[in-house]
């Protein structure tokens, strides 16, 4: 997804309609999600550590091993 429909999909969330709006915030989700994985997998093929890409996002070592440990190149090493 580029930035023009990421950018369309975030003006849907302002829709007069909750429910469009709704259906917009989970393919946002579900694009945001899919992002972190890539750049997740990229630092580790890079030399990242976990608890340095934790702190990048804001939560615990063992929350972001948890959801991304196991992906990639170097996914298992801690």
């Amino acid at each position: 997804m580029d930035v023009r429909q990421l950018t369309t999909l975030a003006a849907s969330t302002a829709d007069d309609d909750p429910l469009a709006g709704l259906d917009a915030v989970a393919r946002l989700r579900a694009e945001v999600e899919r992002i972190e994985a890539v750049l997740v997998r990229r630092a580790r093929n890079k030399g990242a550590t976990w608890p340095r890409i934790a702190a990048v996002l804001g939560v615990s070592k063992q929350a972001v091993h948890k959801k991304h440990g196991g992906r990639g190149l170097f996914g298992g090493r801690s």
